[in-house]
C-alpha cells in the first residue's frame, strides 16, 4: 500500500535588494579617479591652449598685457596665406622630413636586422650605445656640434677633408641641422624597431627556411611586411615631430638662417609670434599648422590600422 507524500514547497529566497545609487557609484568611481589627473593635464595643457590659440588666430595683439586685442576676423590667415615666407617655410620643412627618414627607417631596420643575433650582455651593451644620443640634451649636443663644425679646427672638415662652413652658408646649414638630428634619433628608432622585430613570431621565418627561403628572402618577404605598422609609425612620428625635433638646434645654431635657409614651419610660427610681436599671426600659422598636420596623421593612422589588419 503506498501512499501519496506531497513534496514541500520551494523555500523561495527573499529577492536580493538592489545597492543603492551612492554605493553603485563608489564601485564604478575608481578606474576614472587614477585616469582623473591625466585627463586633468591634458585639458589644462593641451586643449585649453588649444582653443586659446584659435581664438587669439582671429584677434591682432602684440603680446603686451597693457595693450587689447582687437578682433581681425579673417586678416590674419589671408595675411599668412599671402605671405612669401609660408610657402618657403613649408618647402623647407618637407625637405627637412625627407632627410631624417633615412635615420628613422632605413637605418634603424638595416641595423636592427644585421644587430639582431647578437646576444648576452654584447646585446645590452649595443642598445645603451645606440641609444645615448637620444639622451643628450639638443642645447648641450650643439655645443659640441658647433665645435665639431667649425670651418677651421673642426673635426669633420678634417676627416672630410673640406673647408665648409657648415652652419653659415645655405647649401650645408640644412644638412647640418638633419644630420645632428638624425644622429640624436637613431638610437630611438632602432630600439622601436628592435621591438617590432621581437613581437614578429619566428615560426613564420622557420617555416619559410624549412621551404628553403633564403636569409634574404625572408626579411625582404616575411620580416618587412610583418614589421611594417612599426615602419608607419616611425613615419608617422617623423612627420609630426620633426619640425618640433629640429627647433631647439636651429634656435642654438642658427637662428633660422643663414638667409633662412633652416627656416621651418615651427620656426617661422615662433618667429611671428615672439620675434616680431604678432601674436595673431602666430596663431594663425599655429592652426594651419595643426589642421595640416593632422589630416597627414589621420591619413598615415589609417594606413597603419590596414597594415595591422592585413597581417591579423
Amino acid at each position: 500500500m503506498f501512499v501519496e507524500v506531497a513534496l514541500p514547497a520551494p523555500i523561495v529566497a527573499p529577492e536580493a535588494e538592489r545597492p543603492a545609487l551612492g554605493r553603485r557609484v563608489l564601485r564604478a568611481a575608481p578606474p576614472y579617479l587614477y585616469l582623473a589627473p591625466a585627463l586633468a593635464l591634458l585639458v589644462i595643457w593641451t586643449y585649453r591652449p588649444l582653443v586659446q590659440t584659435a581664438q587669439l588666430s582671429f584677434f591682432s595683439w602684440n603680446l603686451l598685457p597693457t595693450q587689447p586685442m582687437v578682433p581681425a576676423g579673417l586678416a590674419n590667415y589671408e595675411r599668412l596665406i599671402d605671405l612669401p615666407e609660408l610657402g618657403q617655410a613649408v618647402l623647407r620643412t618637407l625637405v627637412m622630413i625627407a632627410g631624417l627618414l633615412p635615420f628613422t627607417v632605413v637605418v634603424p631596420v638595416v641595423a636592427a636586422l644585421l644587430t639582431r643575433r647578437i646576444q648576452g650582455r654584447a646585446r645590452v651593451v649595443y642598445q645603451a650605445l645606440v641609444f645615448a644620443p637620444l639622451l643628450v640634451a639638443p642645447v648641450a649636443s650643439a655645443a659640441v656640434w658647433q665645435w665639431l663644425l667649425d670651418p677651421g679646427a673642426g673635426a669633420v672638415n678634417r676627416v672630410l677633408g673640406t673647408d665648409l662652413n657648415w652652419l653659415h652658408e645655405t647649401g650645408s646649414a640644412q644638412l647640418a641641422v638633419i644630420g645632428i638630428t638624425g644622429w640624436h634619433l637613431l638610437g630611438f628608432a632602432v630600439l622601436v624597431v628592435t621591438a617590432g622585430l621581437a613581437g614578429i613570431n619566428s615560426d613564420y621565418s622557420d617555416a619559410a627556411q624549412l621551404d628553403g627561403a633564403t636569409s634574404g628572402q625572408v626579411s625582404r618577404w616575411i620580416t618587412l611586411p610583418l614589421l611594417s605598422p612599426t615602419l608607419v609609425f616611425l613615419t608617422l612620428m617623423t612627420v609630426l615631430l620633426s619640425a618640433q625635433w629640429t627647433f631647439p638646434l636651429i634656435d642654438t645654431l642658427t637662428q633660422g638662417g643663414p638667409a633662412d635657409a633652416t627656416t621651418n614651419v615651427y620656426y617661422l610660427l615662433w618667429d611671428y609670434s615672439f620675434h616680431s610681436y604678432d601674436a595673431g599671426l602666430g596663431a594663425a600659422a599655429g592652426m594651419l599648422l595643426f589642421i595640416g598636420f593632422g589630416v597627414i596623421a589621420a591619413g598615415l593612422v589609417w594606413l597603419s590600422e590596414r597594415l595591422t589588419f592585413h597581417d591579423d
